[in-house]
C-alpha cells in the first residue's frame, strides 16, 4: 500500500470515528477521548522521558473520575485555571529561544495541565444550555479543520514572511492571517446554519480563539518535538504520526474555549 492510499484511510477512519462517538452520545465522546488520553500520555511521557507506569493510571483515574463533573462550578474553574496557567507556561517556553528542557517536576505538571486536563474539558465544552450538544464540539473542530486549511492554502500561495521560523519554518503570517479570517468566516457560517445560535458574537470570538490558539498549540508541540528530536509523537495513525500530533490544536484550544464559558456565566 504506498504511503498516499495509506495516509486517506487512517485519516478517513480518524475522522468517522471521531465524528460518529461525538455524535453518537456524551458517554461515546468520554469513552473516545478516554482512549485517545491513555495514548496521548504515553506519547508525552515518552517524548518528555516520563515515566507511564505512573503517569498513565494518573491519568485514567483523574479523567474517570472528572470527565463529568462540569456541572460543579468551582471544580470547572480550578481545572481551567490551572490547564490556562500551564498553556501560559508553554507560551513562554515557546517566545523564550534560550529556553530547551523542564526541570522533572515541571514536566509532570505540564503532563496534567497539558494533556490530562484539556481532555477532561473536552467533555466540559460539548455541553450546552439544554445538555449535552454534540454540534459545540464538531463546530469547534471544522473550526480547527478550517484554520488548518486555509492557513495553509493562503500560506502556500501568497505567503511570504515566516511567522516562527526557529520552530515551524513553513508557517508564515500570511498564512495565519487567512486562517484567522476564513475561520471566522467559518464560525460565522456554523453559528446561522448548524447551530442555529442565538447570538452570533459568541462564535464569532470562539472562532478568533480556535484560529489564534490553534496555530500556537500546534508551535509548541512542533518545539517539544524539535528539542526531544522526533519528528512524530507516535505512529498509530499511519501517515499522520500520533494523537498529540493530531490533537496538539485541539488540547490547546479547549482550555481557552472552556475559560470564555466561564467569563459569560459570571458576567451574565
Amino acid at each position: 500500500m504506498n504511503e498516499t492510499l495509506k495516509r486517506a484511510l487512517s485519516g478517513a477512519v480518524y475522522v468517522v470515528l471521531l465524528l460518529g462517538c461525538i455524535s453518537y452520545s456524551r458517554e461515546g465522546l468520554a469513552i473516545l477521548f478516554g482512549a485517545f488520553l491513555v495514548i496521548g500520555v504515553y506519547e508525552f511521557c515518552k517524548m518528555c522521558g516520563l515515566n507511564y507506569y505512573i503517569s498513565i493510571p494518573i491519568a485514567a483515574g483523574s479523567y474517570y473520575y472528572l470527565w463529568n463533573k462540569n456541572s460543579d462550578l468551582n471544580l470547572n474553574t480550578a481545572l481551567t485555571t490551572i490547564s490556562i496557567v500551564t498553556s501560559i507556561k508553554l507560551l513562554l517556553y515557546l517566545f523564550n529561544a534560550n529556553k530547551s528542557n523542564f526541570k522533572i517536576y515541571t514536566r509532570y505538571f505540564l503532563l496534567f495541565g497539558y494533556v490530562i486536563l484539556p481532555f477532561i474539558l473536552t467533555n466540559y465544552v460539548a455541553m450546552g444550555v439544554k445538555g449535552y450538544n454534540p454540534k459545540i464540539l464538531i463546530s469547534i473542530i471544522v473550526l480547527i479543520w478550517t484554520n488548518d486549511t486555509f492557513a495553509y492554502l493562503v500560506g502556500k500561495n501568497i505567503g511570504k514572511n515566516k511567522l516562527f521560523p526557529s520552530v515551524s519554518p513553513k508557517k508564515t503570517i500570511e498564512g495565519f492571517a487567512g486562517g484567522l479570517v476564513f475561520t471566522i468566516i467559518g464560525g460565522v457560517l456554523l453559528a446561522n446554519y448548524y447551530i442555529m445560535a442565538s447570538t452570533l458574537f459568541i462564535w464569532i470570538v470562539i472562532a478568533a480563539i480556535v484560529s489564534i490558539f490553534s496555530t500556537l498549540g500546534d508551535l509548541i508541540e512542533s518545539k517539544l518535538k524539535r528539542v526531544a528530536g522526533i519528528k512524530d509523537t507516535g505512529n498509530i495513525m499511519p501517515g499522520h504520526g500520533g494523537i498529540l500530533d493530531r490533537l496538539d490544536s485541539i488540547i490547546f484550544v479547549i482550555p481557552f474555549i472552556n475559560l470564555f464559558y466561564l467569563i459569560l456565566y459570571y458576567v451574565s
